[in-house]
């Protein structure tokens, strides 16, 4: 009778979770959120490009390794840059994220955000990485001090019949998007700024 008790105990707990109102698990959501923002708000400056860099890294590693066409560019590449909505975007309002521009021969950072035109949107949901790839100075110090922001959605050039994305430098930059899925086929930036970060640099 006690072995029976206990089951019953925990079965009669496990209801009482499962029938919890759904506005306490959305605030236990947004205290888990805002728990982690502030972690973020607490590290110093190179904990924080440290962060940046290794989640960059991660998101140019596995595009070179996944498109053959991409490696390719980046080997004749200027610079580069990426993105992290995926890990980073939440802990900024408005669907952001942060990223690293790198020139490729000096080895130079330059730490930069990435946000909606409005600030205010967020972006839909959607989480990714972006990775650029520049063929010259002159685009990627454009992009680097002057900022960028896509005007519409990119249709990237397919690399081959399973994996998306550019085989060749359009007005100086090869753009690749990248899902939890993998590389997508189309690229779409709309509405997305990309400037540098005040606090990191």
């Amino acid at each position: 009778m006690l072995k029976f008790g206990r089951f019953a105990l925990l079965g009669s707990a496990a209801l009482v979770f499962a029938l919890a109102p759904a506005p306490l698990r959305a605030q236990d959501s947004k205290a888990s959120t805002d728990k982690t923002e502030a972690e973020w708000n607490a590290q110093k400056v190179e904990a924080k490009r440290s962060q940046v860099d290794a989640t960059a890294g991660a998101a140019l590693d596995k595009l070179l390794k996944e498109n053959s066409a991409a490696k390719e560019l980046y080997e004749k590449a200027y610079g580069w840059a990426a993105f992290d909505n995926l890990k980073l975007g939440f802990f900024f309002s408005g669907g952001g994220g942060k990223g690293v521009a790198v020139a490729k021969k000096t080895g130079k950072r330059t730490y930069m955000s990435m946000g909606s035109a409005g600030f205010g949107l967020a972006f839909g949901g959607k989480k990714y990485e972006v990775v650029f790839l520049f063929q010259d100075s002159a685009t990627f110090n454009a992009f680097v001090d002057k900022g960028w922001q896509a005007q519409g959605a990119a249709n990237a050039t397919a690399g081959n019949a399973n994996v998306g994305g550019q085989t060749g430098f359009v007005n100086g930059m090869a753009i690749y998007q990248i899902s939890g899925t993998g590389l997508m086929a189309q690229v779409d930036l709309s509405g997305t700024k990309y400037f540098k970060d005040k606090e990191l640099n």
